[in-house]
């Protein structure tokens, strides 16, 4: 085969594709715009983690696309702005990450996941949660998750409804420190034997614990595996000898105050 003739018979085949190419993608492109989307009783929302927080169901997820995208139902599937769906499911407070995807069928797809408290704040009339990255977010009505409550003279200034993380640089300190006190705790002894911690007027966390009569003054969240050791020393060799003590104050390094 001459090599000019090879040459023009490749270049046919490559028309060719790009013919095929161009006329399939025209199909596609009038197939999606003949196909609709089909209603929100044929929508499927997936919440990945429903069974450890019963945050959101199904029927939130419809309620606020009714609301905030208002009509989807019989659009053109090429004129359903997923983007535009993706942001306003996350925008809600509890939404952690949200994918949207359309299938041929006209059924629209939503995978959801919700934020993890770590830890639950009450300053005695507002009440709020912190995931573990400080991310602030309201109490949901639709249920509870068992984590550590904090209550008290909280230094943080949360606005009811508030979502995100604080502005004011020390607020942000104090929570860090605080998830970081309650992530250590996690997965100890101290999660279960500790029911209450409390902020005082001075800033200082006191501890409830479930048994006994004393109270841990804790201090500042701050130097936490030294005052959980102080705390372990205690059981360990102060409350077999004095087990009458109600106040054991371990803000002082290598040092238990106790005082009856």
């Amino acid at each position: 085969m001459k090599p000019v003739f090879r040459r023009g018979l490749g270049l046919l085949l490559i028309a060719g594709c790009v013919a095929v190419w161009i006329v399939t993608s025209s199909m596609s492109a009038q197939q999606l715009r003949q196909r609709t989307c089909q209603g929100k009783g044929s929508l499927e929302v997936c919440i990945t983690d429903s069974l450890e927080r019963p945050f959101i169901g199904k029927a939130d997820v419809a309620k606020w696309l009714e609301k905030e995208y208002r009509a989807y139902a019989g659009l053109p599937l090429d004129s359903v702005d997923l983007d535009k769906i993706e942001k306003l499911v996350c925008a809600h407070s509890v939404v952690r990450d949200c994918q949207a995807w359309l299938t041929d069928d006209g059924i629209l797809h939503l995978e959801l996941s919700q934020r993890q408290p770590v830890v639950r704040f009450d300053d005695g009339t507002n009440g709020y949660y912190a995931d573990a990255t400080g991310f602030v977010f309201p109490l949901q009505s639709r249920g509870t998750v068992d984590v550590p409550v904090i209550d008290g003279h909280l230094p943080l200034k949360i606005p009811r409804g508030f979502k995100g993380t604080p502005e004011d640089a020390a607020q942000k300190v104090w929570l860090d420190q605080v998830i970081g006190m309650v992530n250590y705790m996690g997965g100890t002894v101290w999660e279960g034997n500790i029911v209450k911690m409390t902020v005082r007027k001075d800033g200082n966390f006191v501890f409830t614990p479930r048994r006994g009569n004393e109270h841990f003054i804790f201090g500042e969240p701050v130097r936490v595996k030294e005052k959980m050791r102080l705390m372990k020393a205690y059981y360990e060799s102060v409350v077999p000898v004095h087990p009458d003590y109600r106040t054991v104050d371990l803000r002082y390094r290598g040092q238990l105050v106790c005082r009856k």
